[in-house]
């Protein structure tokens, strides 16, 4: 990793972020930030431990003339999203993210940057470290699995925590103050399928959908870019209507919330409609990359030929599987009626995976109404249903909802606007944050949620402003010395 980043300033903050960032931390596998975590809090001589799900809390007494003011808890989640291109080598279980500095940028080298949410957790750990900064009492709270199932805010117990007042540090557009966000659910879809031997006098094919921009299935959903499953099974629809096509296997997507930037897929027609299928595929191609030439110029549909299977799907499974996906709704469902600009609920079809007798399809759904989650997740699950899979409804969180009246918020709007001149934007977001899931067992803890610039989150082309970057720690600074007596 260069030496430039641990040069840029604030340096306390990006010095924490390279520490972290030598660490790998996929979700669901943070034991060993979880030790770097505990090892940095005892370091300090700081009172260190984990709760009963992992979490890790680090409490620091009040700076000298801080000490009647409010409990502050800092939060932020150890995990990130492990995404990389498809020509990176990279084992994100071994390797810490090799970062560039790029202009006012700083980004990783065909990876995830890890800016979501490391810079918050950097922060958080400067401001422990720091014998300088002025604040009142501290509760660090760097939370597990965010990414992949919420499970450390779900599964933190009420009474652990003392702080009235939460700063997350997990939201990627430094001029927003978030108060408010969208919970989850996942949705998936499962079924078997006979493999029937592959017909004399066929023709294999490996079907790639690549370089879509990708991105978070929340903060990016609204942003009409190409989502691999569905251009896939677009392409697959068409040559099954025309040409009789038959899947072998497909691989699509990868992470529940990052938008599919890649899908392939092997097939075969048969011989005697070679040069017809190739012929009409590349009128579709055309038509797609036509649709998306504003969103997605980086778009290459690849058809090319490859040994033939062994064995296909069952016809009248794949049937009903095309058309269930392609009946399935991703993308916005429906746009706030309360906050303007702001998507309500929304799916992403994240994952789809084909291949030896099973399929399994991947859905989030997010929404800022219960309702309307379980709306779409019952739509969902009808369409799949309809094809004869089993769906499971599993993992659903709760939204965040606003308090416009919210005492840490006056704080921050006022901070906000005696250092830049002009007003925050106070919104709620499309993303899935921990505090409407913190909030169940802390109903009386004042939220809040703000951060750097970070755009591109869980993609590889993530990359966090440095400007934004100093914007953020003066920020903070002086937040905590302005935190209300308790």
């Amino acid at each position: 990793m260069s030496q430039e980043i641990r040069n840029l300033e604030p340096k306390a903050l990006w010095n924490k972020f390279a520490d972290l960032n030598a660490v790998p931390r996929p979700s669901k596998k943070e034991d060993r930030v979880i030790e770097f975590m505990k090892n940095f809090g005892n370091s300090l001589g700081l009172e260190t431990f984990e709760d009963e799900i992992r979490n890790v809390i680090i409490r620091k007494p009040a700076t000298a003339g801080m000490e009647n003011r409010k409990t502050v808890v800092l939060q932020g989640h150890l995990d990130m999203v492990h995404q990389k291109n498809s020509d990176t080598v990279f084992d994100f279980d071994t390797q810490g993210i090799d970062m560039y500095v790029d202009g006012d940028w700083v980004r990783a080298r065909g990876t995830t940057l890890g800016a979501d949410n490391g810079l918050g957790v950097a922060m958080i750990m400067a401001i422990l470290e720091s014998t300088a900064i002025q604040h009142p009492a501290i509760e660090a709270l760097f939370t597990i699995d965010e990414e992949t199932g919420m499970t450390g805010a779900m599964n933190l117990k009420g009474g652990i925590l003392k702080g009235e007042i939460l700063l997350n540090m997990d939201t990627e557009e430094d001029d927003e103050i978030d108060i408010g966000c969208a919970g989850g659910i996942d949705v998936t879809a499962t079924r078997e399928y006979h493999e029937e031997e592959t017909p004399e006098h066929s023709v294999g094919y490996t079907i790639t959908v690549k370089g879509l921009n990708g991105g978070h299935s929340g903060m990016d959903i609204h942003k009409g870019l190409g989502n691999a499953n569905k251009i896939m099974n677009r392409l697959l629809f068409d040559a099954f209507e025309n040409f009789g096509l038959q899947v072998a296997e497909i691989n699509g997507g990868s992470l529940r919330n990052a938008i599919p930037r890649e899908s392939v897929a092997k097939v075969i027609v048969a011989g005697m409609y070679d040069e017809a299928y190739i012929f009409d595929m590349q009128e579709i191609i055309n038509d797609i990359k036509t649709e998306f030439k504003t969103t997605e110029p980086n778009l290459i549909i690849e058809i090319v030929k490859c040994d033939l299977p062994k064995s296909v799907m069952d016809l009248g499974v794949q049937e009903g599987i095309i058309r269930s996906i392609y009946a399935a709704h991703n993308g916005v469902y429906r746009m706030s009626a309360e906050m303007k600009d702001l998507v309500e609920t929304s799916n992403n079809i994240a994952r789809v995976i084909i291949k030896d007798g099973e399929i399994k399809i991947g859905c989030l759904t997010r929404s800022s109404v219960e309702t309307s989650k379980f709306d779409l997740a019952n739509a969902l699950r009808s369409s799949f249903e309809l094809s004869g899979c089993y769906v499971e409804l599993s993992g659903s969180y709760p939204g965040w909802t606003p308090n416009v009246n919210s005492e840490i918020l006056t704080v921050l709007e006022s901070v906000y606007e005696k250092q830049n001149g002009t007003k925050a934007n106070v919104v709620a977001c499309h993303a899935g944050l921990e505090c409407g899931i913190l909030g169940t067992n802390y109903p009386e803890m004042d939220m809040i949620s703000f951060g750097p610039t970070i755009q591109g989150a869980h993609s590889p082309d993530e990359r966090a402003s440095i400007k934004s970057s100093q914007k953020f720690w003066k920020f903070v600074l002086e937040i905590l010395e302005n935190i209300p007596l308790k």
